[in-house]
């Protein structure tokens, strides 16, 4: 009787099992060029590309969709087969999801418009700076109020943040040497028209799957890409969209 129990548990479980593999996953991301964004009605980009690769290695179905951050933030933590890309992993958000990656590599520093003539050389500078304008739900948000910053301005997106640098509302804004050109260009400005200040510190955007996710799935799509370290493939997309930017590590 016991074997015949523990036989119909185990179809039960692989049955489950099955049901979650096979179950459509929900990918998020934003519009943050060059990693993602929409191209002629189409999600495109260094990390679209990435993903649809991992797809077709996994044999997984899934849907891309773009959204404002901090709506794919919450979905991303409450909903089953929901993944979220790109994700900068940091101590604080280590338990609130399962990570893929790292995918790339990049340096977050502060910025200030050029003609402002600023000199801000250390963190202590920055934080003393007036209000220091971030996206809400971003890393950095989280990371420099962890470092004690008590002049952090918390606004919806990273075009809010620009459009406030732009206008002088905000000497400086915090973000990546990855999308800056393209959180820049929101507002019709360019990279030179900036000044980068204070690199501290260096991220690693993952693919962040929601804990309620199969954890087998999740290591099928951490294996995924490291055969496309191990074959090349990754490299040719980082060099096709991000040429300057090092190669992300292989974790295991």
């Amino acid at each position: 009787m016991m074997g015949k129990r523990l036989y119909r548990w185990l179809g039960v479980l692989l049955v489950a099992l099955c049901a979650t593999a096979d179950a459509q996953l929900r990918l998020l991301t934003e519009d943050a060029p060059p990693m993602s964004f929409m191209r002629e009605g189409e999600p495109s980009g260094f990390s679209i590309e990435v993903v649809r690769a991992l797809l077709a290695r996994t044999g997984d179905r899934g849907q891309i969709e773009l959204m404002p951050w901090t709506r794919a933030f919450h979905l991303a933590q409450q909903d089953a087969d929901t993944g979220l890309f790109s994700t900068v992993r940091t101590p604080e958000r280590e338990e609130k999801f399962q990570w893929v990656g790292p995918i790339v590599v990049g340096t977050t520093s502060f910025y200030s418009l050029k003609s402002r003539h600023l000199s801000i050389d250390t963190l202590q500078q920055a934080a003393d700076s007036g209000p220091l304008a971030l996206p809400k739900q971003w890393y950095t948000f989280e990371t420099l109020g962890a470092k004690g910053f008590t002049n952090l301005y918390g606004v919806p997106s990273s075009k809010h943040m620009m459009t406030m640098l732009k206008h002088g509302r905000v000497k400086l804004i915090a973000t990546e040497d990855l999308t800056l050109a393209g959180e820049l260009a929101s507002v019709d400005l360019k990279p030179q028209d900036v000044t980068a200040h204070v690199p501290f510190m260096r991220s690693a955007y993952y693919i962040a799957f929601s804990p309620q996710t199969s954890v087998v799935r999740v290591a099928r799509w951490q294996q995924a890409l490291r055969q496309m370290h191990e074959d090349g493939s990754l490299e040719a997309i980082l060099r096709r969209w991000l040429p300057h930017a090092p190669m992300p590590p292989i974790e295991p």
